[in-house]
């Protein structure tokens, strides 16, 4: 389910939500590197709670492409471009989107409510959580029908959840409030019942 086959233009061709994310995260990453358009990007992009305090709240958005350093931004788009494509294909282009997006704003809005207002964060952990949340209300929905997903991914959501208290300068809140969300969104896009019925719409539409 999770073991990644296809060549680059496969993968891009297949999932092309997945691919353009991982693709945006890298290419700010590099500017991000380079002196002038850096600075900018750092100083007007990383989440820091006074400063959204003062109305500056685009950066509750744009925290989540934004990265410390290459093992930080390696290690989300490893777990996007590992865990992403799944959720895409099984939930569609739109929700899955929707998904990321949601599990990072939200949990972004979490770190400004519950942290220190001098608190700064960046990083799209959040984003990659509400991914895990979402496989979360799948393994709900098929506990009696597929209890081999649940022993796969039941234990990369528990490992992350530990290691997320074990590690240092990680954004808690983030992390868990983007769980949640994914959890409850995947509840709502992931139902049987819908995804049967969004089969059958794309199958109509061939």
């Amino acid at each position: 389910m999770f073991s990644r086959t296809e060549n680059f233009k496969q993968y891009t061709k297949y999932y092309p939500v997945v691919s353009t994310l991982i693709a945006v995260n890298l290419i700010l990453y590099v500017l991000t590197l380079l002196p002038g358009i850096g600075t900018i990007l750092w100083e007007n992009g990383i989440q820091v709670n006074y400063l959204i305090l003062t109305g500056e709240w685009w950066r509750i958005f744009s925290a989540i492409f934004l990265h410390a350093g290459f093992m930080h931004v390696l290690f989300n788009m490893f777990s996007l471009y590992l865990f992403g494509p799944e959720l895409e294909k099984i939930a569609g282009k739109a929700r899955f989107t929707t998904i990321y997006l949601t599990a990072g704003i939200i949990g972004n809005v979490a770190t400004y409510l519950f942290y220190d207002i001098s608190y700064a964060s960046l990083g799209a952990s959040g984003a990659i959580f509400g991914i895990f949340g979402a496989f979360g209300a799948l393994v709900y929905y098929t506990r009696r029908t597929m209890p081999m997903l649940r022993k796969l991914i039941l234990p990369i959501i528990v490992i992350s959840v530990v290691m997320t208290f074990l590690q240092s300068n990680v954004n808690i809140y983030a992390h868990l409030v983007g769980l949640v969300t994914g959890f409850l969104l995947g509840l709502v896009y992931l139902h049987p019942k819908r995804i049967l019925s969004w089969r059958k719409q794309r199958m109509a539409g061939k």
